[in-house]
């Protein structure tokens, strides 16, 4: 099992450097646009999916906005799997791996847990209002936003299975 998440954190990795790319190439196409005065960057005849009929500056900065936000929230499980996460390690470095192992089992079903059962539903529900009133852009930017909306459950819910996965191993462990 545990050489299936390392592939699929490996395969995430490898989607997050390209929308990193993907970001940096819009903030330049972005500034080459504002610097020549060109708006639309791009007309379509028709409609795609979240530009609608044309690329814009405003489009592009939604999407530097929303692929931010991606890069930002799915790497979230990423760094917890790696116990790479913040925590107060001066103090917790001075305690034998026992201690340890029940203070991060505490902090996941004193904490995290009921935070994500609470986050996620809302989550959902914000995603879910944004489908069906198909929101977009009111300032000529993207459409379709329940997509990047869809990022925040999708980011929660990867965290969320990696904290359980980890409270799952350190139950196991205290046996």
């Amino acid at each position: 099992m545990q050489s299936g998440i390392e592939s699929l954190s490996r395969w995430i990795e490898a989607v997050l450097a390209v929308l990193l790319i993907g970001l940096m190439l819009a903030v330049v196409l972005q500034v080459l646009g504002s610097a020549f005065d060109v708006n639309p960057i791009l007309s379509l005849a028709e409609p795609a999916a979240l530009v609608g009929r044309a690329v814009t500056l405003n489009s592009l900065l939604d999407l530097q906005w929303h692929l931010l936000v991606i890069v930002g929230l799915i790497p979230a499980g990423l760094v917890w799997q790696r116990d790479r996460h913040v925590r107060v390690d001066f103090l917790y470095q001075r305690y034998d791996v026992r201690w340890r192992a029940k203070v991060d089992l505490a902090g996941n079903l004193l904490f995290a847990a009921p935070f994500f059962l609470l986050i996620l539903p809302a989550s959902w529900s914000f995603m879910m209002r944004a489908w069906r009133s198909d929101e977009g852009s009111r300032n000529g930017g993207l459409e379709d936003l329940w997509l990047i909306k869809s990022v925040l459950p999708l980011g929660l819910g990867i965290l969320a299975v990696y904290i359980l996965l980890e409270s799952l191993r350190l139950m196991h462990a205290r046996r």
